[in-house]
């Protein structure tokens, strides 16, 4: 296990710490001295009774679950499952009011809208009072549908899902399909999948039926004989969760063809013959559900590199195993899990690329069946890239940089609201970042200048303390002399003698000069940085009559 600092979390420096006078942070209070989150970790695991019940687990009904509602007796309900958070109250990051919007009923919506990162199960522990009692009417009233939907609640066991087999009939003489499904209409929204078969693969396509990413927009997971691919469409997720019927190779090779919406994967046996089936469905197989309601999924990844950026950021490669293949949309952050003192921290990290100039190579593409070769090597690329600032006083990041190469982590799949869909037709981006709110700007000046083509002009300020602290300045520095599309201005809050450029913090004035609406343009803003900032940022920009459509917050 990794040595546990021993200094205050979140650190001095942190966004996670309360705002400064005059900037309102989201949802952040001052907690009390001894009452961080290792401190919360250390108390969980004193032995006390923090129920109430001695140990016991119960089933709790509606009507109990009311009961305790008030700031000393309060119990809410997560997915099922009931804890009791009283003992939690004074080490809430969000204070006792956050929690006690659920308190005595189910709060699942609210901490899904918030921390759906956070792995509650292992920090609330101790709490659990028991599970929701289903009531038996209700489950006989049930439709699949919304039997499958309470699943995610944890409270009653998945149905047994349909057998697969092979359609003799088709075309394809080892189509895959649902017993006792039509199949769907050319109206259906819905993917749907199929598969076939060589003397040494196994094949399996997607068709998500709309435009995808060239990049793509699945993460494949394949792992003792068990086949899990999620692709990600808008807000929504589609899953393929199989066992597969025969033993195969570790590795998989995955094609997108993004303007058909396809995705395949080619999988090798290990023994050459032909199938009767792809294999046995698992839980949530063929299901497609809102990317919310979807629980986090990890993987396990190995530390190749670690390059230093500045003297407290580095950018950590990690290598996805043969089995795995994701692609992070831009946008989009996965979040990395540890765990400390048996408690499972869990932080979200943005990725960027290898370098913000890279060179890529002009690749043809097949009119007739136009697969990105490129976009092919990203999908099934295993390497990911976080730049990650070390905090000393931090809880999650001094542990980080502990890790040695060939060390492991456990990575999430891609997540976060941010699509590219506004960006359609914009001709101004502006990117307005602090500190490491810069991750999500890297890609999105590289996808502005390499592929969005509407994009005339792409202009980022960034705020730094020192200027030491400006990451990959270098490389902006380069990318603004060698493309006229890209401009970049630095402030600083701390500088040295004979700086040359901006001082001081984000304001109205700055702002002013800054952001500028030429006539017949459309223009996008975007923000990301320490809550309060983001909070200050975001407003001083509707100021200045900039719509909601027009502004997107990434929030840490």
């Amino acid at each position: 296990m990794l040595n546990v600092p021993t200094q205050s979390f979140p650190a001095a420096g942190s966004q996670q710490r309360v705002a400064p006078a005059g900037q309102s942070g989201r949802n952040k209070v001052a907690l009390k001295p001894g009452h961080s989150l290792m401190d919360w970790i250390r108390f969980a695991k004193s032995g006390r009774d923090h129920t109430g019940l001695r140990g016991r687990l119960i089933e709790v009904t509606e009507e109990e679950l009311k009961k305790h509602g008030r700031r000393d007796d309060c119990w809410t309900c997560i997915r099922g499952m009931v804890y009791n958070v009283t003992p939690y109250m004074d080490y809430h990051p969000g204070g006792e009011e956050e929690l006690m919007k659920a308190a005595g009923k189910d709060g699942t919506e609210l901490f899904d809208q918030v921390h759906r990162w956070v792995n509650y199960e292992s920090m609330l522990k101790e709490c659990l009072v028991g599970r929701m009692a289903v009531k038996p009417l209700a489950v006989k009233a049930l439709s699949q549908k919304k039997v499958i939907s309470s699943n995610l609640n944890g409270l009653t066991p998945p149905l047994p899902p349909p057998p697969l087999m092979a359609s003799p009939t088709s075309p394809s003489s080892m189509m895959l399909r649902p017993t006792g499904f039509a199949p769907p209409s050319e109206k259906d929204s819905r993917p749907r999948f199929d598969w076939f078969q060589t003397d040494s693969t196994v094949n399996i396509v997607v068709y998500t039926k709309r435009k995808i990413p060239r990049s793509g927009c699945a993460t494949i997971d394949l792992q003792g004989g068990v086949l899990r691919l999620e692709a990600l469409l808008g807000n929504m997720s589609y899953m393929l969760h199989l066992r597969l019927t025969e033993e195969v190779e570790g590795s998989v090779e995955v094609q997108t063809a993004g303007s058909v919406g396809k995705i395949q994967l080619s999988i090798p046996k290990q023994a050459k013959g032909k199938w009767a089936s792809v294999g046995q469905p698992l839980e949530f197989h063929n299901s497609f559900l809102r990317q919310k309601d979807r629980a986090l999924h990890y993987r396990d990844c190995v530390l190749v590199s670690k390059t230093e950026v500045n003297h407290n950021t580095s950018v950590f490669r990690l290598q996805l195993g043969c089995g795995s293949a994701m692609h992070v949309p831009v946008g989009k952050h996965v979040y990395l899990k540890t765990q400390v003192q048996d408690a499972e921290v869990v932080k979200p990290y943005t990725p960027v690329e290898q370098s913000l100039v890279p060179v890529v190579p002009v690749v043809p593409v097949d009119p007739v069946d136009p697969v990105d070769p490129a976009s092919q090597d990203q999908t099934h690329g295993s390497d990911l890239f976080l730049m990650i600032k070390v905090y000393p006083d931090g809880l999650f990041t001094p542990q980080l940089d502990t890790l040695h190469i060939g060390d492991h982590l456990m990575v999430s799949g891609p997540e976060g609201p941010f699509g590219l869909r506004p960006l359609r037709d914009v001709t101004h981006l502006y990117l307005l970042a602090a500190g490491t709110g810069f991750t999500p700007m890297a890609r999105l000046i590289q996808l502005s200048l390499q592929d969005l083509g509407s994009i005339k002009s792409t202009k980022l300020l960034l705020f730094n303390r020192q200027e030491k602290d400006i990451t990959w300045r270098s490389q902006m520095d380069e990318l603004a002399a060698t493309d006229q599309r890209f401009q970049v201005e630095y402030v600083l809050s701390e500088p040295g003698d004979g700086w040359p450029g901006q001082k001081g913090r984000v304001e109205q004035s700055m702002l002013r000069d800054f952001l500028s609406r030429p006539e017949g343009s459309r223009v996008y803003v975007c923000v990301c940085g320490p809550s309060a900032f983001t909070e200050l940022t975001e407003e001083l920009v509707r100021q200045q009559g900039f719509s909601q459509e027009e502004v997107h917050t990434f929030q840490g």
